[in-house]
């Protein structure tokens, strides 16, 4: 089976699209599968390039703030296009964009089945511009995206429960299927590292986040949050990532020192894996503020290690679905609402660390590798639903 995988960016850092999309690629190899990549070009030109590379696509006046998110864009070109379609017996969409458009298009015309991931919200575009609660933006996004791509897509891979529901509201034509984007599977630090306790063990808690500094990730609540903690001075915060709100989060935490809220000054870094979970080892709970996700798995990725988290709740997230219990879930958006949840879980010390132990291995669940032989399932099943169709139209 030869699978064509079409990504404006494949080898962009900084956003979970991207990251999935390489770790999915690879795994897929690995199965036994014929995989190539349309995509932009490498941002470093000594490490590997897509199989049909396209001219970087620059939009004016945004540009800074689409690097700053961890994305790229790509021009359109019909000749590349065109060869690398025609190679495939399969061409999967990674996004809904104008990419992918006119990828849909060359494979209508080429006879190729299609397929699709559903890997980010019309909010979640908006929300770096404020307008995440903007209905008109918003829906007539969801609109282009589902007659331009998402429709013409004959089976198409929801990560979570909560984003086919979403979909099925909308009445998506495809066959939906959930599917996890999937966890790879490496052996599990459970204990403290000390070396890295080390660093901030003159706190009594420490609490980490993880993820992209984005208006989207909400990570001023979290901030917020300290103001109606009762713990707040005895509270180290480790802020993990990247991104655009950077300098406005480093801003509010100093202010929050200043005022004497906090007594720690909180640690903002970028971490590899093996970093995140050696760090992840020493702390005591695990926030998740975004009030836009798809599927949160670098949630899964800290918690795993034996971590009692608080993630947020809301009508465009599905990450509180790894929650164990409801004194693990707060209304998004709340920073009153996580403070009490943080004061319970400071306050509980006994239950927190027999809570934490629930946690240890639930990523399991949502191991990769049967994430690619779903994935292959659906592929399968939609080359099988191709040929139906013809055999339907010829009659």
């Amino acid at each position: 089976m030869k699978v064509l995988f079409v990504i404006n960016g494949f080898y962009t850092k900084g956003n979970g699209l991207a990251g999935s999309a390489r770790r999915t690629v690879k795994k897929l190899i690995e199965a036994g599968i014929d995989v190539r990549v349309l995509s932009g070009a490498n941002p470093d030109p000594t490490g590997p390039q897509p199989e049909y590379c396209l001219e970087d696509f620059h939009i004016p006046f945004f540009d800074v703030l689409i690097q700053k998110q961890g994305y790229s864009f790509s021009k359109t070109d019909k000749l590349i296009m065109e060869a690398a379609i025609a190679w495939a017996d399969i061409v999967h969409m990674e996004e809904p964009f104008t990419l992918q458009m006119e990828a849909c298009k060359i494979a209508n015309r080429l006879n190729k089945p299609i397929t699709g991931t559903y890997h980010l919200h019309p909010e979640n575009l908006f929300a770096s511009v404020g307008l995440q609660k903007s209905r008109l933006f918003n829906d007539t996004t969801m609109r282009l995206w589902k007659k331009w791509v998402f429709d013409k897509c004959l089976i198409l891979q929801c990560p979570t429960e909560n984003v086919k529901e979403r979909l099925m509201r909308w009445k998506f034509k495809s066959e939906l299927r959930v599917i996890s984007n999937g966890l790879v599977m490496e052996e599990l630090m459970t204990k403290t590292d000390e070396e890295a306790a080390k660093q901030i063990s003159d706190a009594k808690y420490r609490i980490i986040t993880i993820g992209r500094f984005s208006k989207e990730k909400d990570l001023k609540t979290l901030l917020n949050a300290m103001k109606y903690s009762k713990h707040a001075k005895d509270i180290r915060l480790i802020f993990a990532g990247r991104g655009p709100q950077k300098e406005k989060l480093e801003k509010m935490a100093n202010q929050l020192v200043e005022k004497g809220v906090l007594k720690y000054p909180p640690i903002f870094g970028f971490y590899s894996l093996q970093e995140l979970q050696r760090i992840s080892c020493t702390v005591d709970l695990y926030i998740h503020c975004a009030y836009i996700e798809v599927e949160g798995l670098s949630c899964m990725e800290a918690i795993q290690v034996g971590i009692v988290p608080i993630i947020a709740k809301g009508q465009y997230t599905a990450t509180s679905q790894f929650a164990l219990s409801k004194q693990s879930v707060f209304n998004a958006r709340s920073p009153i609402d996580l403070a009490k949840k943080i004061d319970y879980w400071l306050g509980h010390e006994k239950r927190r660390k027999e809570e934490a132990k629930k946690y240890i291995g639930l990523g399991n669940k949502y191991n990769i590798e049967y994430s690619i032989e779903k994935l292959i399932e659906m592929f399968d099943d939609a080359i099988k639903k191709h040929n139906e169709q013809q055999k339907t139209t010829k009659k």
